[in-house]
């Protein structure tokens, strides 16, 4: 079993397990980047360590600051891995995180499209057409009603106000005419003159009754 199988336990899961979610499997990267950082920060202590040890013997002791060298050399090797390997795992998380999104993505434009169909399953598009079609109808028929009101309710405007003006222009210069040939002549009294007194005729008329009456007693 190789070094790789051995670190995600096992190898491949059965066929009856599902496989991971991408939560699951985010987590899991998330979490192989943490360690080779660890990693990353140990290596890069024991290069140090044996760079000053490779200092310390110097030409005194060839052996021991050679040695210190060549295990400086392996973890140099060693770090130059995990950086590669930490480049690869960040691309892959990348991805998947991109892969998760559009999935997210779809899912939802799918659900979308579902309640759309739903909402149009009970729309014919003849019976639409024939609604636009009486909506038209009635706005022209509604048009043609608010021009005929609009109509009727110009009857005020039917003369001519030129014509009016030259009417009343006409009526005002006949009365300045009359006007004119009375100035001068002395008014005539609106009322007749008796011929006799009242008093007079209601004098007559009692003697011509007391007469009357004389000659009856006799």
């Amino acid at each position: 079993m190789s070094k790789i199988s051995k670190f995600f336990k096992g190898g491949a899961p059965p066929k009856s397990r599902r496989g991971p979610t991408p939560q699951e499997a985010l987590g899991r990267l998330r979490e192989t980047e943490e360690m080779l950082t660890k990693k990353q920060e140990y290596l890069e202590t024991r290069i140090e360590r044996e760079l000053a040890l490779a200092k310390q013997h110097g030409t005194r002791n060839k052996r021991a600051a050679l040695q210190a060298l060549k295990r400086k050399k392996r973890y140099e090797k060693q770090l130059s891995q995990i950086d590669g390997t930490l480049s690869t795992i960040e691309f892959q998380r990348e991805a998947l995180e991109n892969s998760h999104t559009n999935t997210e993505v779809f899912k939802n434009m799918s659900y979308a499209a579902q309640a759309m169909k739903k909402v149009h399953q009970n729309m014919d598009l003849d019976k639409i057409d024939e609604l636009m079609q009486d909506i038209t109808e009635q706005q022209d028929v509604a048009q043609e009603i608010s021009e005929a009101i609009s109509n009727r309710a110009e009857f005020a405007n039917e003369f001519d106000e030129d014509e009016l003006l030259a009417e009343l222009e006409e009526l005002e210069q006949e009365e300045l005419d009359k006007t004119m040939t009375n100035v001068g002549l002395p008014s005539v009294p609106s009322t007749s003159l008796p011929s006799k007194p009242a008093s007079s005729r209601k004098r007559v008329e009692d003697d011509n009754d007391m007469r009357q009456l004389a000659a009856w007693a006799s």
